[in-house]
């Protein structure tokens, strides 16, 4: 038998042969431009609820962190979100978006197991038992505060 042998230091040259480059410096950038703009969008979108529309500053968070969740989904469902994750880098997976990502990006993957099967199954696998139960929870409570607050 003809065993070939390749000491650790050898096979770390191989390693960063093969290994594209990156310029750290303009990941960094992009990545805090990138954030910072989403971000930026975030709080844009935040005071126009706060001040125009007169949304108490609660239920403007919360209406702005659905709203990122709703598009960074939709973004993830049309293929583009990867797109800007692969040029963005980290500025795209650090705010609530990423976490979006995450949760839709399974479920698109294996949509064409059938909605049951794929979607309905891969749909919660990053992250599913905390949202399932998170939003059953919120769900009981809200309707436990609705009956209380008719009272």
């Amino acid at each position: 038998m003809n065993h070939i042998t390749v000491t650790s230091n050898e096979f770390l040259k191989m390693v960063e042969k093969s290994s594209p480059k990156s310029n750290i410096f303009t990941n960094c950038l992009k990545a805090f431009f990138s954030g910072g703009l989403i971000c930026g969008a975030a709080e844009i979108y935040f005071y126009f609820l706060e001040n125009h529309l007169t949304i108490s500053k609660e239920q403007a968070g919360l209406l702005v962190s659905a709203t990122l969740i709703v598009i960074a989904a939709i973004l993830t469902g049309m293929g583009i979100y990867s797109k800007l994750g692969k040029f963005c880098g980290a500025g795209t997976i650090v705010p609530i978006t990423g976490f979006a990502n995450s949760m839709a990006s399974p479920a698109v993957e294996f949509k064409k197991e059938g909605f049951i099967l794929g979607v309905g199954a891969k749909m919660f696998a990053v992250a599913g038992p905390v949202i399932v139960y998170g939003v059953l929870t919120s769900a009981i409570v809200g309707i436990i505060y609705f009956i209380g607050s008719k009272l």
